[in-house]
């Protein structure tokens, strides 16, 4: 290869370099400085690498990856880079959303809160799950089912208001208010016929209470004389009541006395009855001796008893 070739592809590789050094810096430059975060969604709704990344609406990275969980299957890993600074803290909330309906997902960051601590990188910020399309389909499908009861329902009760309407009709006809405006006219004929005689009525109840507030005023005073004396009555059973139990406490105490010494003399005629059985006792003992042996008062010596013969023996 001649010098000159090799001079050429030489510099042509410096170049190259040169501009890869080049567009990494600017890129670099025109970025910033980036953090990864990560987050979870049951449904991520074609959100693809790439996807902006939004906080309170504003710009701030790029989705860098849309993957199954490993650990969960069920749920769909979205890393994230986010500008350095970007202020996202514990309270910040990741969902899925769009700027208009005809423009790609994106991923919407709300701000959270000022006193909230900073999530620092890495961390996984919590998520909230969109109504995808397919539920939105399905509640609008369960809404018009309800909208076609309700009209059903509806066109019932519409049909049952206009017979209500025709029976009313039919009862606020001419005939039934020719008939009404007769009770009407009736009513008005018995109250004009009545109304002297509840005038008199009126008057003489009037009069009544007239006679039973004069009968009042009369027996007011008799009413106070009474009030009088049930009160001197009390009073004088107040002063009669301390010298009667005084009397009472008296009649008890010798009432008590009186019982102790009947008690007392009780107790001797109990003696004197005991000695009055016992001298007729001896005098009844004393009867029945004289009765067996009279000979008892003549002699002082009682005779031997006679013994009793005795009977021969047998050979």
């Amino acid at each position: 290869m001649k010098t000159e070739a090799k001079v050429g592809l030489f510099v042509l590789v410096c170049a190259a370099i040169l501009l890869i050094v080049v567009y990494r810096v600017s890129s670099v430059q025109i970025r910033g400085a980036r953090v990864s975060y990560r987050t979870y969604l049951r449904y991520a709704g074609g959100l693809e690498p790439g996807a902006d990344v939004l906080f309170g609406g504003i710009t701030v990275g790029a989705v860098t990856a849309v993957r199954p969980d490993a650990q969960d299957p069920t749920r769909i890993e979205i890393l994230l880079d986010v500008k350095q600074g970007t202020p996202l803290n514990a309270k910040s909330v990741a969902k899925l959303g769009s700027v208009t309906l005809v423009t790609n997902p994106v991923i919407s960051v709300s701000t959270g809160s000022n006193d909230a601590p900073r999530l620092p990188a890495g961390s996984v910020i919590a998520s909230q799950e969109t109504i995808s399309l397919d539920d939105t389909e399905r509640k609008i499908d369960a809404l018009a089912d309800s909208a076609n009861t309700l009209l059903d329902a509806v066109h019932t009760d519409v049909t049952d208001a206009q017979r209500l309407i025709a029976h009313l009709n039919d009862i606020t006809g001419k005939p039934n208010q020719q008939h009404i405006a007769n009770v009407l006219a009736s009513a008005d004929t018995i109250v004009a016929r009545t109304s002297p005689r509840i005038n008199e009525m009126s008057d003489q109840v009037l009069k009544l209470t007239n006679n039973a507030n004069g009968v009042m005023a009369k027996v007011g005073p008799a009413v106070d004389n009474l009030n009088a004396t049930v009160s001197n009555a009390n009073e004088t059973i107040t002063l009669l009541r301390e010298p009667g139990q005084a009397d009472l406490a008296e009649v008890r105490k010798t009432l008590i006395d009186l019982q102790a010494a009947m008690r007392a003399k009780d107790q001797d005629l109990t003696y004197t009855l005991e000695n009055v059985r016992m001298i007729t006792d001896n005098l009844n003992e004393l009867t029945e001796s004289i009765k067996e042996r009279p000979w008892s008062l003549v002699r002082i010596r009682q005779p031997k008893d006679r013994k009793v013969p005795s009977l021969p023996r047998k050979p």
